[in-house]
């Protein structure tokens, strides 16, 4: 991690969970951490949780991934306070639990694809658009699922598979253009397995499975920020003990 001193991380849903245990980690670690979520309390909470120094690095800025307003304004304020972006980690993401087939107006369907896949993919622009101003050769990070390589028989999480499969597809298409590009900026999929979450502990079929904690899911992240520039993670699934999927 030694060559990410003092260069600028933004995590997208920082405010709790996976997102605001990568935060730790990398404030810890000596980056400028800037965490993103709609719930800007959570984040001022966060910063107050953390060691004196870690406190100092660490920056909130509110925001909610599923409007391309609120991304816009959200990375400009970025650009204007710290200069720009070296690291993307994309966290932010939401579960609701009704059916395809419900009788409603899909506006679940509609919040899950607007935060899971379309926020994901304009914060990476976003952060692109700063690496290259930069001439930084940067890392985006996707907090991905086992959900985006098979459908798990759990019928009422309906679209959440089909964004997390997106995302996967979205990893590959990104690496193609960079490629093209002649860019040296790094794409990771990061999929776990069940996490002990706010967003699982309300998800009655997942109480009684072996979970990962957010912690492990954090030195994930480390692991693959940390590898030398010519090295490259894919795709790294990472699963509790015992689990069945």
């Amino acid at each position: 991690m030694n060559r990410w001193q003092g260069k600028v991380a933004v995590i997208t849903g920082a405010s709790a969970g996976i997102g605001a245990a990568i935060a730790r980690e990398l404030a810890k670690a000596g980056m400028i951490t800037v965490g993103l979520a709609r719930r800007s309390e959570k984040l001022q909470d966060l910063k107050s949780q953390l060691t004196v120094d870690a406190s100092e690095r660490f920056h909130s800025v509110r925001c909610d991934v599923s409007k391309k307003d609120d991304i816009k304004r959200a990375f400009q304020e970025i650009r204007d306070r710290f200069g720009g972006v070296d690291v993307l980690i994309n966290n932010a993401g939401v579960v609701k639990q009704t059916a395809l087939f419900a009788d409603d107006d899909g506006e679940s369907l509609q919040d899950i694809l607007d935060t899971n896949v379309l926020g994901l993919t304009l914060c990476s622009r976003e952060a692109l658009k700063s690496m290259k101003a930069r001439a930084t050769d940067g890392h985006i990070v996707h907090i991905n699922s086992i959900a985006g390589h098979k459908v798990l028989p759990f019928p009422h999480m309906n679209m959440y598979a089909a964004s997390k499969h997106a995302v996967t597809a979205i990893t590959e298409t990104m690496r193609n253009e960079l490629r093209e590009m002649g860019s040296k900026v790094k794409v990771t999929s990061i999929s776990p397995g069940v996490v002990k979450t706010e967003i699982v502990a309300s998800l009655e079929e997942h109480r009684d499975f072996p979970k990962l904690e957010c912690e492990d899911i954090a030195e994930a992240v480390l692991y693959v920020l940390g590898t030398p520039p010519h090295v490259q993670v894919h795709e790294l699934t990472i699963k509790p003990v015992g689990e069945q999927f």
